[in-house]
């Protein structure tokens, strides 16, 4: 070997132990600002700043030099690296020197990958002066040895990595040899010391930090990617919003040659939240132009992405969910139910995925366990979709055996079939009759407000069990839930039970009241619609016999837009001398404008609310006439007019003017 390389590597390593002095020498002030002793006493320094002691450490080292944007940030390294910097030596000979470093060093490596916990890894680190390459892969080493590991274990371990002599050594080797780590190395010790515990606001973060935000221009596709990873998770501070504003200018440069999904992806969730309308557009454009890189994967991932940022494209979620249609036989129930969760952020439903979703639950029904049925069931109906082909066996598996649900289940059916409003046709009896023998075996058990609920529930589906409804009006229940403050929506519970027992009239052993102290005040407070309104002004313009009325408020609790009042067809005019009643010879028309979310999504069938006030306005004699939103907002005022003339004047219309809207009474 030349004489002059090895007296050069000779300077080197002496270089390499005297750089340690200095840095000890700027620690000492912070480790003795620290007042706790309990904090010395189990080990805890200021170097790290460990979470346990991050109220002790805001003090010290929140206000350090760390925190800077512009060209002052080298102040702050300078106490620190000045003999670095005086002492560097060239880029050949640094190659050397690692190289041969690396061959001589190569059992560490072997040793590193055996330990099995942060503990082991200082414990190895002690015995063997690992190189700057090596200290990353230290820190990722202990990263990772603790993500298998259960919740309890993990702060076990993580406790006596913060209480090891070690640990801190680590930490300053690695600001020490910051400067000679490579890009990707340097990303992954900050992901690694962050996932870790380490207080943000400690002196490794800062000095990690405040690196990247020197060399981000010369990060490649992955480090960048690996950096907006561990930014995601960090608090908002001065380095962690001036990177995250240099990444994406960064990004925003770069779009167009990132080639990588998860990269996209990754840079997708730390920008575009607070990306401006334009990053996003573009963000968009790129997400479309790789989709046929999509794998199944990457399909789930963009769709938890677009939830978590509120990123909304119906177009790149329909490429989405077509490639989990297609694959929906290897979808895990966890990640299904959470793609479902998604869309219901996302305000996205995509009815041939969620047709196909309940097909394939209903195909494969025996190999769901009833939590997870319970799950779907739950989920669909946040999505408005009733799945028919679900609901059907599921119905039978109550029927043959409703002691199953527990009670949390038993109330999430009732609320899940009162609102999808799903027709039971002839196990309809049993299956209430089931849900009824369920829920008196909890009654015991079950809090005022889930009597109450299980009532709202259940004379929403047009069933009265008269246990649960006499210990839910009992003068024990209603004093309990008199106590606690009565909010709206009890109160709007109560309302409902009250309305349905006056006009259902259920025949039960004796009579049942709701008291007026826990209604609260029913009365609505309506607004005009006016587009509608003119409409129906025009319609009847030409109908003498017809009168209008309009937002008028029935039994104090149902809103009408309009009644129009009409005789009935082929009856004779009504004089003072006739024996016939104008109620006998007239007929009501009640014009609801209801919104989409009324009817089951992709359907015409009415669901929840709008189900119970077509019922009961047929009881009081009206005859209910739907005027959709989508109705509204999609045609002419001429075309609405002549379609709400159809819907009301049916007689008058064509034989060919389709009947959209109308519910027969």
């Amino acid at each position: 070997m030349n004489i002059w390389v090895t007296n050069d590597i000779i300077k080197w390593s002496l270089r390499l132990c005297c750089r340690r002095f200095p840095w000890k020498r700027t620690s000492i002030p912070v480790l003795a600002s620290i007042k706790d002793s309990s904090l010395s006493r189990n080990g805890f320094t200021g170097f790290w700043g460990g979470r346990l002691n991050q109220s002790c450490l805001s003090g010290t080292l929140s206000t350090t030099r760390f925190y800077s944007y512009g060209e002052k940030h080298n102040e702050g390294l300078k106490d620190g690296n000045s003999l670095a910097t005086e002492n560097s030596l060239s880029t050949d000979e640094l190659n050397k020197t690692t190289s041969e470093q690396s061959q001589r060093t190569s059992p560490f490596l072997e040793l590193l990958r055996r330990c099995s916990s942060p503990s082991d890894v200082l414990d190895l680190t002690s015995k063997y002066a690992p190189t700057n390459r090596q200290i990353s892969q230290c820190l990722s080493r202990m990263w990772f040895s603790t993500k298998k590991m259960s919740d309890e274990q993990r702060r076990y371990e993580l406790q006596l990595m913060f209480e090891h002599p070690e640990f801190e050594n680590l930490l300053q080797r690695a600001t020490r040899s910051i400067q000679y780590m490579g890009n990707e190395d340097v990303a992954y010790s900050l992901l690694s010391v962050v996932n870790l515990g380490v207080a943000q606001h400690s002196r490794v973060i800062q000095t990690f930090l405040r690196t990247c935000q020197e060399r981000l221009n010369d990060f490649d596709e992955k480090a960048l990617s690996m950096l907006a990873s561990v930014l995601e998770r960090m608090k908002a501070s001065q380095n962690v919003n001036a990177l995250k504003e240099g990444m994406r200018l960064v990004v925003e440069v770069r779009l167009p040659e990132i080639q990588n999904v998860l990269t996209l992806q990754t840079m997708m969730r730390l920008l575009g939240r607070d990306a401006p309308r334009e990053l996003r557009q573009k963000l968009e454009r790129k997400a479309l132009s790789m989709s046929d890189q999509f794998s199944l994967p990457n399909a789930q991932h963009m769709t938890f992405i677009m939830a978590a940022v509120g990123f909304h494209s119906k177009p790149l979620l329909k490429v989405c969910s077509d490639k989990i249609k297609e694959n929906l036989h290897h979808i895990p129930f966890n990640i299904l139910y959470n793609i479902m969760q998604s869309y219901k952020e996302l305000l996205y439903r995509d009815t041939d995925l969620l047709t196909s979703i309940s097909d394939h639950v209903a195909s494969t029904f025996d190999i769901w366990t009833d939590k997870q049925l319970v799950f779907f069931l739950s989920a669909f109906k946040d999505l408005l979709f009733c799945p028919t082909s679900l609901m059907e066996p599921y119905t039978e598996k109550v029927i043959a055996n409703p002691d199953a649900l527990t009670l949390k289940h038993l109330m999430s059916v009732l609320a899940t079939y009162s609102s999808l409003n799903y027709d039971l046709r002839h196990q309809r009896q049993a299956f209430l009759d089931s849900l009824s023998h369920a829920l008196i075996s909890y009654l015991p058990k079950m809090s005022e407000l889930e009597l109450l609920k299980a009532a709202y529930y259940l004379c929403g589906m047009n069933h009265f069990p008269s246990a649960l409804l006499e210990q839910l009006l009992s003068s024990s229940t209603l004093e309990q839930l008199a106590s606690t403050s009565l909010t709206k929506s009890k109160e709007r519970m109560f309302q409902r039970v009250d309305i349905c027992l006056r006009l259902d009239r259920p025949p039960l052993p004796q009579p049942l009241i709701v008291p007026p102290s826990v209604l609260g005040s029913p009365t609505p407070n309506p607004s005009v619609n006016p587009r509608l309104s003119n409409s129906l002004q025009r319609v009847l313009a030409d109908q003498a016999n017809a009168t209008l009325q309009e937002m008028l408020v029935v039994e104090n609790f149902y809103v009408i837009d309009a009644v129009v009042t009409k005789p009935l067809p082929n009856q004779p005019c009504v004089t003072e001398t006739s024996s016939v009643s104008p109620a006998e010879s007239s007929q009501r028309i009640a014009v609801i404008y209801t919104p989409n979310s009324s009817y089951c999504f992709g359907t015409s069938q009415p669901r929840g609310a709008l189900t119970l006030q077509i019922r009961h306005l047929k009881i009081l004699g009206y005859t209910p006439v739907l005027v959709t939103e989508e109705l509204l907002q999609s045609l002419s005022e001429e075309e609405m007019t002549e379609k709400l003339r159809g819907l009301i004047f049916p007689e008058d219309a064509s034989e060919t003017q389709p009947q959209v809207g109308h519910v027969e009474s």
